[in-house]
This record gives C-alpha cells, sequence and structure tokens, in this order.
C-alpha cells in the first residue's frame, strides 16, 4: 500500500512537478507574463477611459446618442467575450481589414471593459442627489462643469470598488487569447505541454497567474472597505 501511494506522489511530480521542464519552459512563461501585464494595463486605461467618456455623454440625455449608447453598452455586456474574438479574428479579414491577434484581443476586451464601466458609472452619477446638481448650477456653474466638478468625481468614489472587481475580471479573460495565438501566459504554457508532453508548464502558468491577479484580488478587497459610501 505504501509503495502504491510512493508511486502514485511520484507520478504527480513527475506530471506536475517536474524540475527539469520547468526550468526549461520557465523563460517563455516570463515571456508570457510580459504580454499578459502589458495587454492587461492597455486594456484597463483604454476601457476606462472610454466608458467614463461614454458615461458623460449619456448623462447629456441626447435621445439617439442615449440610445446609441445604451445599445453599444447592452450588446456587448450580453455577448460571451469568446464569440466577439472569433467573430472579429476571423471575420473582418473577408471585408479586408486584418487585425493582429494582439490587436483583436485588445479591441474585443477594451470594448467590452468599456461598456460595463459605462454603465457601472451611469449608475454612479444617477444615484448623485439630485440637490448636488442643483446647488452647483445655482454657484454659477454650467452643466458640463457641474458634471466634471461635482457629480462626476461622487459617482467614481461610488463605483471604484465595482469597476476594480470589473477590471479584473476582464484582464484573466486575457487568457482567452490563446485561441488565436496570442503569446500570452496560457499560450506560452500550453505550447510548452505540447512539446514537452508534461503538464508541469501548465502549473507554472496557474502559479504565475495566481501572483500575478491576487495582490488586485486583495486591493479590490481595500478598495471596497475604503470607498464603501458611509450614510449617517
Amino acid at each position: 500500500m505504501e509503495t502504491e501511494a510512493l508511486s502514485g506522489l511520484e507520478r504527480f511530480a513527475q506530471t506536475f512537478l517536474n524540475w527539469e521542464v520547468l526550468v526549461k519552459y520557465a523563460p517563455s512563461i516570463l515571456a508570457g507574463v510580459g504580454v499578459t501585464v502589458w495587454l492587461s494595463v492597455l486594456i484597463i486605461l483604454v476601457g476606462m477611459t472610454l466608458g467614463t467618456l461614454l458615461a458623460c455623454l449619456r448623462a447629456y440625455r441626447v435621445g439617439p446618442l442615449s440610445f446609441l449608447i445604451v445599445v453599444f453598452a447592452d450588446v456587448f455586456r450580453a455577448l460571451p467575450p469568446l464569440v466577439v474574438i472569433l467573430l472579429v479574428f476571423f471575420g473582418l479579414p473577408n471585408a479586408g481589414i486584418y487585425l493582429s491577434a494582439f490587436m483583436v484581443l485588445f479591441v474585443v476586451l477594451t470594448l467590452i471593459l468599456a461598456a460595463f464601466a459605462e454603465e457601472i458609472l451611469w449608475a454612479g452619477i444617477t444615484s448623485v442627489d439630485k440637490g448636488q446638481w442643483e446647488a452647483a448650477r445655482s454657484t454659477g456653474l454650467g452643466f458640463t462643469q457641474t458634471l466634471g466638478y461635482v457629480v462626476l468625481p461622487q459617482a467614481m468614489r461610488l463605483a471604484i470598488p465595482p469597476l476594480t472587481n470589473r477590471a479584473i475580471a476582464i484582464t484573466k479573460m486575457t487568457a482567452l487569447g490563446t485561441v488565436i495565438g496570442v503569446p500570452d501566459i496560457l499560450n506560452q504554457a500550453t505550447t510548452a505541454q505540447s512539446f514537452s508532453g508534461n503538464a508541469s508548464p501548465l502549473l507554472l502558468a496557474a502559479l504565475a497567474y495566481v501572483l500575478l491577479f491576487l495582490p488586485f484580488v486583495i486591493l479590490s478587497r481595500w478598495l471596497e472597505r475604503r470607498y464603501s459610501w458611509k450614510k449617517a
């Protein structure tokens, strides 16, 4: 019985903790970490900026423009990200538009994050008491100044926790890029696993994701406590 158990542990170690395989493919996994980090930073910066802009434009309540923003937000929040990625990657070339796999993943996930950010910020804007608008306007501020200086900061405070959680969720979706050849962590790991015939690179990839995203998960918890709206 002990021999069988030891044999099982040895097989597990050989499959998931093969030191030679880990050392050999660690550099490629690290290269994938760089791609994932760079892609995540771009998605967060552009997606959050676009979502904020759309929420502010919607605040002007211009009928046709608000309608288009709502349609954009609803469509990109409803569609599975993988479906959109495949549709864009394989569909656009038929229309004469050629984008790299990296750019396809960036554009799709940025638009999805922008759609969620717009709805979250719009909820924050509409939750600001009407008296805040009226008080700001009574001091002589115009609509745009009231929105930018008074309302948006309060909306951002309310929106920070859900925005952080959504940003984490979207950036983890960079792993979907492996289906179109983006050399991220998962792509490098699955390639290494195919060449080595061993699952150790996949365990290394899982560890890389934990080390990369766990600090952001902890940060999101802190932000939820720090920026929670305290009412008297």
